[in-house]
């Protein structure tokens, strides 16, 4: 069913409550995993294109099941944190349930993570487990570990003593054994007996839905990471509803080729499966458009995930048009804002007709809106459709008040999806979550008296110049239309006499040439004068991060030194 029925009623604030008549799941991550495999156990669940993998539910049961064993046999308890530092794999998959059946609290680490960084994560959360990866691409994981760990080379397996990380005790490695402290990661379900699995079942009605089950790290441009401690309630209701305003079914076969350390893939993606009971396909270890595209023609794939420049790579591949990619129906563009003509584009040339855009933010386990199959094409392209159910929102000014519909303001949700807080971080979780309970986003948003809601950008986003508000996303999106842009970033700089200017950052699509006077003449007469940037670059590719999010402040900086 559309989860998101038509507003009747028309806004007088900006407000707005998700009702529904589907209530929400009260069961852990493991006990509602049991009820899918009893359900559909011969049906696909995981395909892992690079692995050759192939299991039906009832194969991932058996996999998850005698890993979860293993990990008690290795002396975890629940409310252990244990790390996970990889790639898209089926070892991510089964790690994943596998700690939720044992009420292991998993802390997704960054693939991109360096030494600093993984140092950092392991010692906030305390983690008493590690399963790592050997090497993804330029990462070499075994060799970045025995710099940061030295008695890695002489400690026994599960007896790791170390200095800069002194509560890391088990190392899991997948793929090659190089590390003389690990466990290979195949040999840990062998370590449980008939009395581990004993307690595995004995845990089952003891672990409660409101248990963290999740770190995952958010960080903005500045300050250390920030552990955003999620719940089984969180995480199982929100990938179930967004499955649900997709009409995902037992049927579908979803591609998901974003990272499983992020909420894209590990709740959107397998959680939505995993509620539907619908087949998680991962075409690599990481994004390759080419690899993407394959798994979609021959996995006969119903549903895509990705982020705006995964589906412009896709769809600019010089040999998009080899494949065959009539079988996709729907699918999640989300993970920064979504450009109309991108949308546009990939309703018409991939067949996704269904295809919906969804907003929200890992403290929020992540989506709080999306756009709905029964809305009309307008307001599936141009807003992130309307408030999830069992969720609120709300648009607030400066002092916190409610703003009228059509007035930007900071958005704030409330509901189930908001995280426990961040792990033991007491002054940034009440920086974030007022005693209200609710989440302060930080981005620009405006709700509309239908209540769909468009974002307009970050606060720290928003460029003032000469005391005009300039919101970068509006200037972006004009910017699409020119035929020869491919993408484009818009951020403000400072400016010694309007305090701020416009910069933008421009990506041609291939073959094409443009001038900085042609792109600000494209503007000219189409957007007020105070929006047209001063500066405009061309570049090849822009700073982002793993999930494909743009890193505006790095662009800033750089063009702080360019202008002196």
């Amino acid at each position: 069913m559309d989860q998101q029925a038509p507003t009747t009623t028309k806004l007088t604030a900006s407000y707005v409550s998700g009702t529904s008549a589907v209530p929400l799941i009260g069961d852990t991550i493991g006990q509602h995993f049991d009820k899918t495999v009893a359900r559909w156990p011969d049906r696909d669940a995981l395909i892992v294109r690079q692995q050759n993998i192939r299991y039906t539910w009832r194969e991932l049961a058996e996999q998850v099941d005698a890993f979860a064993a293993g990990l008690l046999a290795l002396g975890l308890e629940p409310g252990d944190r244990i790390g996970i530092w990889a790639p898209n794999n089926a070892e991510w998959a089964i790690t994943q349930f596998a700690t939720a059946k044992a009420g292991l609290i998993l802390v997704n680490i960054n693939p991109a993570y360096r030494l600093a960084e993984l140092e950092y994560a392991l010692n906030k959360v305390g983690c008493k487990a590690l399963v790592t990866a050997t090497a993804f691409k330029t990462s070499d994981y075994a060799a970045m570990l025995t710099i940061l760990l030295p008695e890695i080379a002489t400690c026994a397996p599960g007896r790791l003593v170390a200095g800069k990380a002194p509560k890391l005790a088990i190392l899991i490695q997948i793929g090659a054994h190089t590390l003389p402290a690990a466990f290979p990661f195949a040999d840990v379900a062998k370590m449980a007996t008939a009395a581990h699995r004993a307690r595995l079942a004995e845990l089952a009605p003891r672990l409660q839905f409101d248990d963290p089950i999740n770190i995952q790290f958010t960080s903005g441009t500045t300050g250390a990471p920030k552990g955003a401690t999620l719940s089984h309630h969180n995480i199982l209701n929100n990938g179930f509803f967004v499955a649900e305003t997709m009409q995902l079914t037992h049927e579908d076969r979803l591609c998901i080729p974003v990272p499983l350390y992020h909420c894209f893939g590990m709740v959107m993606g397998n959680l939505g499966c995993l509620t539907h009971g619908a087949a998680m396909v991962y075409p690599g270890e990481g994004f390759d458009p080419l690899a993407t595209l394959e798994a979609v023609q021959d996995e006969k794939c119903t549903a895509l995930f990705g982020v705006p420049t995964m589906f412009i790579a896709q769809m600019d591949h010089p040999r998009f048009k080899e494949f065959d990619v009539s079988t996709l129906r729907t699918g999640i563009m989300a993970g920064s804002p979504c450009p109309i003509e991108v949308m546009r584009r990939a309703m018409g040339l991939m067949h996704l007709r269904d295809i919906t855009i969804a907003y929200g933010m890992t403290e929020t386990s992540p989506v709080s809106f999306q756009t709905g199959l029964s809305d009309p094409i307008e307001r599936r392209v141009a807003t992130v459709g309307r408030i999830h159910p069992h969720q609120e929102c709300k648009i607030v000014d400066a002092e916190g008040r409610v703003v009228p519909p059509g007035t930007p303001g900071e958005l704030c949700t409330r509901g189930y999806s908001v995280m426990r807080g961040y792990w033991d971080d007491d002054i940034r979780t009440h920086e974030a979550i007022d005693p209200a309970r609710w989440m302060h986003t930080g981005d620009l948003a405006t709700l509309d008296a239908d209540g769909y809601c468009a974002i307009v950008g970050r606060i720290k986003d928003m460029v003032i110049r000469g005391g005009e508000n300039v919101y970068p996303r509006e200037v972006e999106e004009f910017l699409y239309r020119h035929p020869a842009i491919a993408e484009i970033q818009v951020f403000g700089v400072p400016d010694p006499k309007f305090g701020e200017e416009l910069c933008a950052w421009v990506k041609l699509r291939d073959g094409e040439t443009l001038t900085e006077d042609a792109v600000r003449d494209f503007c000219r007469g189409q957007i007020a004068h105070y929006k047209i940037p001063r500066y405009v670059r061309f570049v090849t590719d822009f700073p982002m991060t793993v999930t494909g999010k743009m890193q505006k402040f790095i662009m800033r900086e750089a063009m702080m030194k360019e202008i002196g």
